[in-house]
């Protein structure tokens, strides 16, 4: 902390024997403790993440955030409500479908949360403020990333906390409720990374947070819209082995392929007939893929922004 002193005065005399005043205003060196670059990290981290939903933001930030999870939780509170009224031996809809029936939801908090992320950095210009601290690109980058993942990951597992919790209460089998639940939470953390790296990259683009999101949607809708389409014409054209892989060039057609091949998932293809296990590899190279390259052309974009 600069603690102010009386200035003092120096003269000393010039080459034109002139006098010139140097003032000692009395700042002293900092020697407090450095916290370095896993400190700077980590606040970083835990801003972006309550920024994610509004935390330690104005009142207007809140609100779309917080709706968009309490419309995610609200379908599996209903669903066990029924389930426990009507003493069901099941619940209406599995853990690995639920992400996938909400998928337009999930896709607007990362539209809309993503640019908020960093595009606002970019706008502003602090980009070069952060790296002029011990704070270099992949920190940033690692930050940024894991508090989106991280928030989406809340996102999309609390209403599978809400599915488990009420199938326990309505005495459904534990062994196969806490497998599906598991099965659930391995889904939505790779759902959670894909997302939040295609979100990203996408509003790193633009410093403009509207453009972001108008981006981010356009992605997420038009690529499962167009994919949708396509596997339905070629259901009924009778090309139903050229339906799995038309699911690879959709982000969320293919979590839906990965979690069919290796989760035990019901497939939401046409049909119902999801990818094999030979075709499911192929989909989670993909899903690695992209995560792996969102992350590197994160790393490329925030060294040209740091300059």
């Amino acid at each position: 902390m600069a603690v102010e002193q009386p200035p003092a005065q120096v003269q000393e005399p010039t080459r034109a024997g002139e006098q010139t005043r140097i003032h000692n205003i009395g700042y002293r060196n900092y020697d407090g403790p450095r916290l370095g670059r896993a400190y700077a990290r980590r606040s970083l981290y835990s801003q972006s993440l309550r920024g994610a939903y509004g935390l330690g933001r104005s009142v207007k930030s809140k609100v779309l955030p917080m709706l968009l999870f309490v419309v995610m939780c609200v379908p599996a509170a209903i669903m066990v409500a029924v389930a426990v009224a009507t003493k069901a031996n099941a619940l209406p809809l599995d853990y690995t479908r639920y992400a996938v029936v909400m998928q337009a939801v999930i896709g607007l908090y990362v539209a809309s949360q993503a640019p908020q992320s960093v595009s606002r950095d970019l706008r502003f210009k602090t980009v070069p403020l952060y790296f002029s601290r011990p704070v270099e690109t992949g920190d940033y980058v690692r930050a940024k990333y894991a508090a989106l993942a991280s928030a989406m990951f809340v996102l999309t597992a609390a209403p599978l906390v809400v599915l488990y919790v009420g199938a326990l209460l309505a005495k459904l089998d534990f062994s196969d409720q806490t497998k599906g639940f598991a099965q659930g939470l391995v889904s939505v953390a790779l759902l959670s990374l894909l997302f939040a790296g295609i979100g990203l990259v996408i509003s790193a683009v633009t410093p403009r947070r509207g453009f972001g999101i108008a981006a981010v949607i356009a992605v997420m809708t038009i690529s499962y819209g167009a994919v949708s389409t396509v596997q339905a014409i070629a259901e009924t054209q009778s090309g139903t082995d050229a339906i799995p892989w038309l699911g690879l060039f959709s982000p969320i057609t293919l979590i839906d392929g990965v979690q069919t091949a290796f989760l035990g998932a019901s497939s939401s293809f046409p049909g119902g007939e999801g990818p094999t296990s030979a075709q499911g590899v192929v989909y989670l190279v993909v899903v690695l893929g992209l995560i792996a390259g969102c992350y590197g052309l994160l790393m490329r974009r925030y060294r040209k922004a740091g300059l």
